[in-house]
């Protein structure tokens, strides 16, 4: 038995009963520890040194600018979040929410052509991987170096997969480097590498997909085949109707949306002549009324066509059937049926059987998904129309998509006489697809009704997501107009109890948080 394992069966055993040889004047448990300390300086010295790891990759180079270091703080501050305490009580305080003006920081730095400061690829990756809503602005401004440091971090596996990983892609002119990532490249890289290819070259960005198609795995291929929505166009035809008989499910349904999105598919003119076979226009003694006769089975024809058979629960199969041919039947053939009216004129035509609802709504996903906006005009209607009178729909969520599809300043100017006429309590959704900052019309309309419901009395906990968007969304060109309301108003009798010092502490936070952000594009434009 070698000397360290005299003291380990020692140690295990006491001293008592497995004596030890020791030095004059120390105990046996002292003498069991030095010479314990001996032996294992002893063993560390003697120690081998293992195989060396491989040496890391370089990190590497980002071309992008460095930021100015007024902005460069500033990011220090956002990632970490350093507000002012909140007031006791759950009340927000008059403190800017800087968790909420950090996505906008990222995107308004990555646009500018900043880098992201090294020494904060660390905190930004963690901010990511703790808010998924922050990662797309996040990969994209940490770049080519966050990708890389994310290679070395489990917890940061996230930035491997997904859109817009950060990595530096090869010209897509250079066929050799493109072909080389696209095959062994991570699948963040290669979703980006389709996509700059797809942006710059569509017939090569899908040829580059055709390569490896039968390869790839179900869900990489429907994220790929989602990327050819960008420069779609009748040359993509042949692969997609080739994918309607794919493996999976998701692929083929994708595929049969990215077709009927093509007006002019052989896809859209099978669901043209579907729909038109439906619906009909019928003149019966002088009045004009749209009839429809949803279709009785779903056949196999209509299941390649991406038509699902099985309706969700509580829903008719019928009208589901119906639903899903009419919104892939492209809008330019309802001329055609409705003797050459126009959007507004068909959708002002009364329909029989309470039918109008499930024919506006299908409509409605067709206006969004072909990106239609005279659709989209005729069944918005005036948006001073009472909601459950509208010409398409009741629904907000299908308003908020119909808007999507119009030019921006259109609108702001509807969203704008929306509140106007509604006020602030059903806009939120439409707010959503406003772009920001907002313009003067709907900024002023979204200052003036908050006034309106400071002025009521309530409390403003109601308008907490209105109020929150206005943070965000609201031009800072707007404090000034806002600072008046920053003031304790005078309560009237019916008031609640302190709704005013609420409000007043809510427009303070508001114009400090506008103010915040007009800071922070100024310290972003000193570079």
């Amino acid at each position: 038995m070698d000397a360290w394992e005299e003291l380990v069966t020692a140690a295990l055993l006491g001293t008592d009963r497995k004596p030890l040889p020791r030095v004059a004047g120390d105990s046996a448990p002292v003498a069991l520890l030095d010479a314990a300390a001996v032996h294992t300086v002893r063993r560390r010295a003697g120690l081998r040194p293992g195989p060396a790891a491989p040496a890391l990759e370089a990190a590497p180079q980002d071309g992008r600018r460095p930021l100015p270091e007024a902005a460069r703080r500033r990011l220090g501050r956002l990632l970490a979040g350093r507000a002012a305490p909140a007031p006791s009580g759950g009340r927000r305080g008059a403190a800017p929410d800087l968790t909420e003006l950090l996505p906008q920081w990222l995107a308004a730095a990555h646009e500018q052509g900043y880098r992201a400061p090294a020494a904060a690829l660390p905190a930004l990756l963690d901010a990511a991987r703790a808010r998924t809503d922050l990662r797309p602005q996040a990969l994209a401004f940490a770049g080519p170096r966050g990708l890389w440091l994310a290679r070395l971090n489990p917890e940061w596996k996230f930035a491997l997969r997904g859109a817009g990983g950060g990595g530096t892609l090869p010209d897509p002119a250079d066929g050799v480097a493109v072909l080389g990532l696209w095959e062994e490249g991570l699948f963040a890289e290669r979703v980006a590498l389709l996509g700059a290819v797809r942006t710059q070259d569509a017939d090569q960005g899908r040829e580059l997909l055709a390569s490896t198609w039968g390869a790839e795995r179900a869900e990489d291929r429907l994220m790929f085949l989602d990327s050819l929505r960008a420069g779609l166009s009748g040359r993509d035809e042949e692969f997609l109707e080739a994918a309607l008989s794919d493996r999976s499910r998701n692929v083929r349904a994708t595929a049969a949306e990215l077709l009927s999105a093509l007006p002019g598919s052989a896809l859209a003119a099978r669901m043209a002549e579907r729909a038109g076979s439906c619906v009909s226009l019928d003149r019966t003694e002088g009045a004009e009324t749209i009839v429809v006769e949803a279709p009785h089975e779903c056949d196999a024809g209509m299941q390649h066509d991406g038509v699902t058979a099985t309706p969700p629960t509580g829903r008719g199969e019928r009208s589901w059937w119906l639903g899903q041919v009419v919104e892939a039947a492209p809008l330019d053939c309802w001329a055609a049926r409705f003797g050459g009216r126009g959007p507004e004129e068909i959708v002002a035509l009364p329909v029989a059987d309470d039918w109008q609802g499930e024919l506006h709504a299908a409509w409605c996903r067709a206006a969004v998904r072909q990106r239609d906006a005279a659709w989209s005009r005729a069944l918005l209607g005036s948006p001073a129309a009472p909601q459950a009178t509208g010409p398409g729909t009741s629904s907000l969520a299908e308003r908020a998509q119909l808007l999507s599809t119009l030019p921006v300043e259109e609108r702001a100017v509807w969203v704008a006489a929306f509140i106007s006429a509604h006020g602030l309590s059903e806009a939120f959704q439409l707010l959503g697809v406003c772009a920001v900052p907002w313009a003067e019309p709907l900024g002023r309309a979204v200052v003036d009704a908050l006034d309106i419901a400071r002025d009521a009395g309530s409390y403003p906990w109601s308008f907490s997501g209105v109020m929150g968007l206005a943070e965000r969304c609201l031009s800072p060109d707007a404090a000034p107009q806002l600072a008046a309301l920053t003031a304790l108003p005078c309560e009237a009798e019916d008031a609640s109890p302190g709704a005013g010092g609420y409000w007043s502490e809510a427009f303070q936070r508001l114009v400090a948080t506008l103010n915040l952000r007009a800071t922070m594009h100024a310290e972003l434009s000193e570079g």
